[in-house]
């Protein structure tokens, strides 16, 4: 008897960070859908006082552990972030002494995965990540 090995479990990220006055109240919030696009697990944090882009640094290391904590071996991750997934890819230096550290920690995460691949999609296309990074900073604000 033969035993055949599950396919690696592969997620889908949406990820997203909010700045309130840039630098400002800031959230990150992510979703995490399986590959017939059921949630699986969401994010919502609340980072303090943070720019906009270490937001959405911090969002995608948040979505990246809990890919990693559902036992994902392979993630595709789309943001609206155009100046992260440059840098991700190599096609941009960073330059910015806050962002060095959140970029190299999101090198060490991705390579936890045997695929990884990150893309820009259009605000429009990331509605529900955006939600819940302002809806991070909003419970802060009213609690």
């Amino acid at each position: 008897m033969s035993t055949a090995h599950a396919p690696p479990k592969h997620i889908f990220i949406h990820c997203d960070g909010a700045s309130r006055g840039n630098p400002g109240l800031a959230g990150a919030g992510a979703t995490l859908q399986d590959a017939e696009g059921r949630l699986v697990h969401e994010v919502a944090r609340y980072l303090g006082h943070k720019t906009n882009n270490e937001a959405e640094y911090m969002a995608l290391i948040l979505a990246l552990e809990a890919a990693h904590g559902l036992g994902a071996r392979e993630v595709s991750v789309r943001c609206d972030s155009e100046l992260m997934v440059k840098q991700m890819k190599g096609e941009y230096r960073v330059k910015h002494p806050n962002l060095k550290p959140l970029h190299a920690k999101v090198r060490i995460l991705a390579g936890q995965f045997s695929h990884f691949d990150i893309r820009h999609v259009r605000r429009e296309h990331n509605g529900e990540a955006d939600a819940l990074a302002n809806r991070a900073i909003d419970e802060r604000a009213e609690g």
